[in-house]
């Protein structure tokens, strides 16, 4: 199937606005990362290639893009970003468990980030779920070009 995006009129429109809004915060770390954990999660190769990509453009080390499925064993990474990853996880995984968001998850993060950096970090993780549903579901494919 053609991505759904581009066949429902609005569609495509209304995705990246979210986006866009979540991007636009001044947020002090890097939205990608967290894109890309979520996307490495939901399987989704189109934006796991497009997020690494986009930070290693961005002047981000190999390190650091390619380490991040292991985020919690590398000294790579700041407290702000482990608290961001770390909730990014739990929204990407809500169905595993009780607390699908626990308390003490969303505070450690809201301990690094104010209201408006935390609306941001929340919608940002869920509109890479949108994006990665949709393609996971439609099998989009990278393109070997």
């Amino acid at each position: 199937m053609q991505n759904p995006v581009l066949v429902l009129e609005g569609a495509l429109e209304a995705a990246q606005a979210l986006s866009k809004a979540a991007s636009r915060a001044r947020v002090p770390i890097d939205l990608e990362f967290l894109s890309l954990r979520a996307s490495q999660i939901n399987g989704c190769s189109w934006c796991v290639d497009m997020h690494a990509k986009a930070l290693r453009k961005a002047g981000e080390s190999e390190e650091r893009v390619y380490g991040i499925g292991a985020w919690r064993e590398l000294p790579y990474y700041t407290d702000a970003e482990r608290a961001a990853l770390a909730l990014t996880e739990a929204v990407t995984r809500m169905a595993d468990r009780a607390d699908p968001v626990p308390d003490a998850i969303y505070d450690a993060a809201a301990a690094h980030f104010d209201e408006q950096q935390m609306a941001a970090i929340v919608l940002a993780i869920a509109a890479i779920n949108l994006w990665n549903r949709v393609n996971v579901t439609t099998r989009q494919v990278v393109s070997a070009a």
